[in-house]
């Protein structure tokens, strides 16, 4: 029912040509049905407009009731009542809405069933189980509509491609405020994989099957499809890649496939800048040559050279086993970094072998170091060979059992060491390990958190090599503290007064909770809590800090600006920049 007051407005703006609608909404509480409400109103769409004549406002305010109608009626509410009147301001319109939706339509009953061949799969299973469609639940029409579309979609992707519904039943009775609902979906018989062509010219024909994530014969995914397109991109050896799948067959129930891809470009060169607090300004150059013969080797060369630290690394990389994952990888290593109070000289050269199983992903290599270590005027010379082994998550887009598109990289565990029968002069024994987790507390809220801890054995800590020893404080550490500034001292003797020099700890312990909020324009906001200290015995204290931080984000480049106080000692508040290229 519209109540109209047209008292001044006829009079006193019919000459006006130029208006705008202020509406007021109201009786409908937060939430999707009202966003709908919204949507509907034609004086919402015309609410900004200031070139409204009476007649115009007059005639799509008297819309309004029948749009109410229309847009809860998919929330189940079919007999909604809506008081509203329209008066004049100057030269603008005031609308108040008064809704009420009325008692909602309920299920009486849904009975959603599964027949023909896949009536017993558990992907299909878990889409019922999980269905809202419940008698004495208040009618959805996007949630029937919901389930009607997963439920087909879930089967197709399976390998079901002729699923069709041969009942598909929503009966209301808005008199009565009931409502039935009928699904029945017959899947049809299961496809699987025929013929895969593979046209490209960049690599051997047995490599690129290798990269397949399915084979012929079996049953048609998807999600295989799609991760074998992730595969294939993710080896920079082509610019274009379409892994399509054909026409079905049904007098053979298979599905062909054809994997088109073109030739990359040989070699990619890149320059970025950037600032940390931790390192200062600093300057990054990559040579990818991306591929070198028809066996996928590829080689990259990489410089990073910053104010306090310089590193340079060459890398040949042949592919093995599963090339999306496994390979076998030569690096050569020079660096020139200051740890702590120490000058830190290194040349490695590093071989190592990368395998995947069940999902997880293993590095076994072996380090042929020559150290140069500078610390208090004196130098340090150290031969090593440290073989270790690392374990981390591999990314489920890429796994033979998922189709998650999204990774975070979470958790690292590495542990390697030296001895003398291998030639090194120092017995060691190091355990790493870090992990972090991002957690979504409600709509632009989460919560990260971070840890990382670090254990040594070692008989004799003066022949522990520098480069191997626990540092902690830094922009990725314990903010509010110096770039591994936290760190066991030594006393140089002799001198007055008495000289204490950061050498590093055989331990570590480093923990961070932080709340972020997401603001527009790609800005963010975060408050934090830092802990954590590099120590040679547990049980020595640890330090702790407090901290907010706005944060930047951009396609190709990251901005980072943190404030943090020290808490477990005196000091002034430090900030953290980091202005970071993303690549």
């Amino acid at each position: 029912m519209l109540l109209v007051s047209l008292a001044c407005a006829l009079a006193h703006c019919s000459s006006a040509a130029d208006a705008a609608i202020k509406v007021e909404l109201s009786g409908i509480e937060e939430g999707p049905a009202r966003d709908n409400v919204v949507a509907y109103l034609s004086l919402k769409r015309y609410a900004t407009l200031d070139d409204l004549s009476p007649d115009v406002v007059e005639r799509i305010f008297h819309r309004a009731d029948g749009e109410v109608a229309d847009a809860l009626r998919p929330f189940g509410y079919y007999q909604p009542k809506l008081e509203a009147t329209l008066t004049a301001d100057g030269k603008n319109w005031i609308a108040r809405l008064v809704v009420t939706p009325g008692p909602p339509v309920l299920l009486t009953d849904a009975a959603v069933t599964v027949e023909g061949a896949g009536a017993n799969e558990l992907f299909l299973r878990e889409v019922i189980d999980a269905n809202p469609l419940r008698a004495g639940q208040q009618l959805n029409h996007g949630a029937y509509e919901h389930l009607k579309t997963e439920l087909q979609q879930r089967a197709a992707a399976h390998g079901y491609l002729d699923a069709h519904y041969v009942r598909s039943e929503l009966v209301v009775d808005p008199k009565q405020l009931s409502a039935t609902a009928a699904l029945t979906l017959d899947t049809g018989q299961r496809y699987r994989f025929g013929d895969i062509v593979v046209e490209q010219d960049a690599l051997k024909p047995a490599l690129v099957l290798r990269y397949l994530r399915f084979h012929q014969g079996d049953w048609y995914d998807a999600a295989a499809l799609l991760r074998t397109q992730f595969a294939l991109d993710d080896t920079q050896y082509f610019r274009i890649v379409e892994v399509l799948p054909g026409n079905r067959d049904p007098a053979t129930l298979t599905v062909p496939v054809r994997i088109a891809a073109r030739r990359n470009q040989l070699n990619k060169y890149t320059i970025g800048l950037g600032y940390e607090t931790d390192y200062g300004a600093r300057v990054r150059f990559v040579w990818n040559r991306r591929l070198i013969n028809d066996s996928g080797h590829r080689f990259r060369f990489e410089a990073n050279v910053a104010e306090s630290n310089q590193q340079v690394t060459a890398t040949y990389v042949v592919p093995i086993g599963d090339p999306a994952f496994e390979k076998a990888q030569l690096d050569l290593t020079g660096s020139d970094e200051l740890l702590g109070d120490a000058r830190v000289k290194t040349l490695t050269l590093r071989p190592s072998v990368v395998h995947v199983r069940h999902n997880l992903q293993r590095v076994v290599f072996a380090d042929v170091t020559r150290t140069d270590s500078v610390a208090g005027g004196e130098s340090t010379i150290s031969n090593l060979i440290v073989p270790g082994i690392s374990f981390s998550p591999v990314p489920p887009a890429f796994a033979s059992d998922s189709a998650v598109l999204s990774f975070d990289p979470g958790w690292y565990a590495e542990l390697l060491g030296s001895a003398a029968p291998l030639g090194s002069n120092a017995n060691f024994l190091r355990l790493h390990l870090r992990d972090q987790w991002r957690f979504r507390l409600g709509p632009g809220w989460y919560l990260i958190t971070r840890a990382e801890l670090g254990a040594t054995l070692v008989k004799n800590f003066d022949e522990f090599p520098t480069q191997y020893r626990f540092f902690a404080g830094g922009d990725r550490s314990v903010r509010g503290f110096a770039f591994n500034s936290l760190s066991p001292v030594d006393v140089v003797p002799g001198t007055t007064p008495p000289q204490e020099l950061r050498t590093g700890g055989k331990h570590l312990a480093v923990g961070s909770l932080e709340v972020e909020r997401d603001l527009p324009k790609n800005f963010a906001v975060a408050v934090f809590s830092d802990v954590g200290n590099a120590f040679n015995h547990f049980g020595d204290p640890l330090e702790y800090s407090v901290g907010v931080g706005i944060r930047y984000k951009l396609p190709f480049v990251s901005f980072g600006f943190d404030v943090a106080q020290p808490l477990s000692r005196s000091g002034s508040p430090r900030l953290h920049i980091n202005v970071s290229p993303v690549y």
